[in-house]
């Protein structure tokens, strides 16, 4: 499957992530994944990780053997099917009204006292749509420094923000206690996080968190010794179908296990007021005994917000690299190029969710990272400014990335967009204030 580096004149080379992700033909972001979690074992210089030859070669023999393993098992099954067989016990409710009035990250006004930690941070795209519904953010984890960087240079701007915000390794015992610790005398009512659903593997015929690979096992940790009201989950739809569907199952089972009552579907961004095509999985669990509510849909293919809609404002704006408006170089002949890409086609036809012209009058595809090779803007001949990808990802304009353009791109393309993340959090209000009005 992989084909090993080799070593020069017969030395253990260092390799950077960048140099292993190409190797290996995989994306930075399921490298940068394996080296957060442990599985790939690195070492930090001057706030980047460089990984061994042993070390690599280490790694490249458990991946294959992972792969096989899984592959074995998921050639027996439709992933489509089973995901078309669902039976998803959902409770929706409407939230289009709280929608359109509340917007808490523009009026601080509006922050209730609902507490949340969010874990696997990120540059805060979940962060900053639960505060937009109203919610107050007291905890975050993030291993990425650019993203670190870029959280706290946000968040600072929200009434009463007052975390202790570095780049922290959730694995370590140290930082769950100091996450902990810094929210003694809080009640919290929810703990958000996004996995990396790598976690999982195969023992025999049974489902297992991997050990080396802990990162669920930590949120679950934290969860069982903090005990929120509440706990979000987001993650890839294609986690529904891993493993003839049994990690979904797990997840569920463990999180009863502790006490939690857990409702889970899928949602698309685009049907909450993003110009975005984005699928996610979302796990919302509580252990008061009430309904989950997930939020039902506001938009549909009649209305939806388009590519056009939300960036029509950037069309003659030039370069501003101080709001992350910033242009590729591109010769002429990748401008003849991208002009001759039809609308839903990538540049490279073996690289189909890489340079694909989205069209100008529907939702875009989903952004991703993908080496910087981002969606091809339907009019002008050149890829997306991070700016107008952070838009299709619905960030307030006000959201400023740090680092460089490539972390800048990173950043945007692994965030959870931000009208879904506050469309849910408007939906767990709503179920949290329902139980709070039955009590009076």
């Amino acid at each position: 499957m992989i084909n090993c580096i080799k070593k020069a004149n017969n030395k253990a080379e260092i390799y950077s992530i960048d140099e292993i992700a190409k190797n290996i033909n995989k994306s930075v972001k399921f490298v940068r994944r394996e080296v957060a979690s442990g599985k790939l074992k690195s070492v930090k210089n001057n706030n980047k990780y460089l990984i061994d030859q042993k070390s690599f070669e280490n790694w490249k023999n458990e991946l294959d053997k992972d792969y096989q393993e899984f592959t074995s098992e998921t050639e027996k099954i439709s992933c489509k099917k089973i995901i078309d067989e669902k039976n998803d016990v959902v409770n929706f409710v409407n939230i289009q009204k709280e929608m359109k009035s509340i917007d808490a990250w523009e009026n601080n006004k509006q922050l209730k006292d609902f507490n949340f930690i969010d874990l696997f941070t990120g540059a805060g795209g979940l962060s900053c749509g639960l505060t937009m519904a109203g919610m107050r953010p007291v905890g975050s984890v993030e291993i990425m420094p650019q993203a670190v960087e870029t959280y706290k240079y946000n968040f600072s701007k929200i009434k009463g923000f007052d975390e202790n915000v570095n780049d922290r390794d959730i694995r370590d015992s140290k930082i769950k206690k100091e996450l902990i610790d810094s929210v003694k005398g809080k009640h919290i009512h929810l703990i958000a996080g996004g996995f990396p659903c790598q976690g999982f593997s195969i023992a025999g015929n049974r489902i297992i968190a991997d050990p080396r690979n802990s990162l669920y096992l930590d949120m679950l940790e934290i969860v069982k010794r903090v005990k929120p009201d509440y706990v979000l989950m987001e993650n890839v739809e294609g986690l529904r179908s891993m493993m003839g569907g049994k990690i979904e199952e797990k997840i569920i089972s463990d999180y009863i296990k502790i006490g939690y009552q857990i409702n889970v579907t899928v949602l698309n961004s685009a049907d909450y007021g993003v110009a975005q095509q984005r699928r996610r999985v979302i796990f919302i669990g509580n252990r008061l005994g009430i309904k989950n509510f997930h939020p039902s849909p506001i938009y549909n293919d009649d209305n939806y917000v388009t590519v056009g809609d939300v960036l029509k404002k950037y069309l003659n704006m030039p370069e501003n690299k101080d709001i992350n408006h910033i242009f590729s170089k591109t010769s002429k002949e990748m401008q003849k190029r991208l002009k001759e890409i039809p609308i839903g086609k990538s540049l490279y036809g073996n690289y189909s969710d890489a340079w694909k012209k989205v069209d100008w009058n529907k939702p875009s595809c989903t952004v991703k990272e993908n080496h910087g090779g981002v969606n091809v803007h339907p009019i002008l001949n050149r890829v997306m400014t991070p700016r107008e990808l952070a838009t299709l990802q619905s960030f307030p304009e006000d959201f400023i990335f740090k680092g460089s353009k490539k972390w800048q791109l990173v950043q945007i393309g692994n965030a959870v967009p931000c009208l879904l993340g506050k469309a849910i959090g408007l939906a767990i209000l709503k179920s949290f204030e329902k139980r709070e009005n039955n009590n009076e």
